[in-house]
């Protein structure tokens, strides 16, 4: 089955500053945050390095669980990301 959304977490460092976000098109997201190309939360701290996504099946649950995401407490975050990425390694290279 294609996934067509994506939710994912950015941030300019381990432990840093974390954003999350929604998208249909992960490699096109990143690289617009990576380079700094819209204006808002990301580009004004830096966030340009993905390390943590998951694919969804639908807009609305993608929705949902960025809304779900943002209720959670930053620990709970932290160990989503190291879950998955205990390096916090930048994904963007594995997505192209």
């Amino acid at each position: 089955m294609k996934n067509d959304f994506y939710v994912y977490i950015i941030t300019n460092r381990k432990n840093g500053t974390l954003y999350i976000g929604v998208t249909s098109d992960l490699v096109k997201r990143i690289f617009e945050h990576k380079e700094k190309l819209v204006d808002g939360f990301s580009k004004k701290y830096g966030l340009d390095k993905i390390v943590y996504f998951e694919p969804v099946k639908s807009q609305e649950e993608a929705f949902l669980r960025e809304k779900r995401l943002k209720t959670w407490k930053r620990s709970w975050k932290l160990e989503l990301i190291e879950k998955e990425n205990p390096e916090w390694k930048d994904l963007y290279s594995d997505l192209i």
